[in-house]
Parts: structure tokens; C-alpha cells; sequence
């Protein structure tokens, strides 16, 4: 990943029932405070911790834009940017942060 980005992404529970979309300037930090549920809310209640899309902006300003974006659209249109490039809703986060 580049050095200086920000990162807006989806992530969904164990069955895919519930997602959450969200913004933030360190994907990694973010991704293991979902992980141990350090993020009280929606996302802790519901068991929301699988990293399921991510894009990655160079600005904070494209981030926030992005993510009110995505959060405006229906859900069944999240599920096919998601399905787009991970077809099987696969914890994106294990690949990138843990199998390293």
C-alpha cells in the first residue's frame, strides 16, 4: 500500500447479512480494532469485522466523499461492488495484514 493514503471500505459479518461502511487513514489499524472489537457500535454488536472491499484514495477529502457515497447506495448495489472483485466475500484483511 502506498506510504500516505486513506482507504474507505466494507466490511460484513461471519454470514454476510450485516455490512458496515466506513473511512479511515490507516486500513490496518482500523481492520484489527474491528477484529477485537475495539470499535463499539454497529459493527461490535453485530459481529462485523471481515474486511470485505477496500479502495484506497490519496485524499482525506476523497475518502469522506467516497464513503458518504457508498453509504447512500442500496444494499443489494454494495453487494455487487463487492462480489465485483471478491466473488466470495473472503476476509480481504487475512490476506493483506495477517498472512505476511
Amino acid at each position: 500500500m502506498p506510504p500516505e493514503y486513506f482507504a474507505v471500505y466494507i466490511l460484513a459479518n461471519k454470514n454476510n447479512t450485516s455490512i458496515y461502511v466506513g473511512q479511515t487513514s490507516d486500513l490496518m489499524r482500523r481492520y484489527f480494532e474491528h477484529k477485537q472489537g475495539l470499535i463499539k457500535g454497529h459493527t461490535s454488536k453485530y459481529n462485523i469485522n471481515k474486511l470485505v472491499h477496500y479502495e484506497l484514495v490519496e485524499e482525506r477529502a476523497a475518502a469522506v466523499k467516497r464513503e458518504a457515497q457508498l453509504k447512500g447506495w442500496l444494499r443489494m448495489k454494495k453487494d455487487r461492488l463487492i462480489e465485483e472483485a471478491n466473488p466470495n466475500w473472503l476476509d480481504l484483511g487475512e490476506e493483506l495484514f495477517i498472512s505476511q
